[in-house]
């Protein structure tokens, strides 16, 4: 048997130090694109899309919902405190093409126009099987229906990312893994020089997923209860405009 001197152990524990850290040095996120095959460009190409579409409707949704909060009182408050209905209707015209509670209230009216028309005119077959309330009512549900589908754009994306994302990172881990483990039986060399670089590298997939997933789920969850004020909203002054188109008066509630 030989035996080591300290001076060999220290030049062997110097040379190991070096070994390893060299390879912690070319373990990284560049040195993992460089060794992508088909199927880790596919699941590195789908997180970045995830990522990237989340982001958009993440941001989009925040302006959408902020806006519409924000204008909420002034579109409401400004329809009932107009005494003339046709200057109210004339001032909900004058709002965007995007705030909901005025396309609501519009729709109302222009429901019980077209029910006038239709009564008085030669062609009164749905005035007569609807009555006025009824013609009333049919017209509001259409328009909260519309305008709550609309808020809902880019929700179903933001739960798919939040729940997919992380098992789409975790395939691309364990095929990272299960390439680095190839190789190493290939080579017979077990060192971390040839262990730690590839499944780091590896492991760096799942940590890509759940960055893409993290900011996803907290956004589906914050404009979900979001949305359901605004539909919250929606319901309350519909049942108000049925109560003023349908008798002449709005209903006034306690609250």
């Amino acid at each position: 048997m030989f035996l080591q001197t300290p001076a060999t152990t220290d030049a062997a524990q110097a040379m190991g130090g070096n070994t390893n850290a060299e390879a912690m040095k070319q373990m990284g996120f560049a040195n993992l694109i460089q060794h992508f095959d088909w199927l880790g460009w596919v699941v590195f190409v789908t997180l970045t899309a995830m990522s990237l579409l989340s982001w958009y409707f993440i941001i989009s949704n925040g302006i959408r919902n902020a806006t519409v909060k924000a204008r909420a009182d002034k579109v409401i408050n400004g329809f009932w405190a107009n005494g003339s209905t046709q200057d109210a209707i004339r001032e909900l015209e004058a709002q965007p093409k995007g705030e909901p509670f005025s396309k609501i209230a519009l729709d109302a009216a222009s429901a019980v126009a077209h029910h006038q028309q239709t009564a008085v005119g030669t062609t009164g077959r749905l005035a007569e099987t609807l009555s006025r309330s009824e013609f009333i009512d049919r017209a509001l549900r259409q328009a909260v229906a519309r305008e709550s589908l609309r808020l809902e754009g880019g929700m179903t994306l933001l739960a798919t990312v939040g729940s997919a994302a992380p098992f789409v990172g975790l395939l691309g881990t364990v095929w990272g893994i299960y390439n680095a483990l190839i190789g190493i039986a290939a080579t017979g060399n077990a060192s971390m020089a040839s262990v730690a670089g590839p499944v780091g590298e590896a492991l760096i997939m799942t940590a890509f997923g759940l960055f893409a997933a993290i900011p996803a789920l907290f956004a589906f969850n914050f404009y979900n209860r979001s949305n359901r004020v605004i539909y919250a909203r929606f319901d309350e002054f519909a049942h108000d405009l049925h109560d003023f188109f349908a008798t002449g008066s709005r209903v006034e509630t306690q609250k």
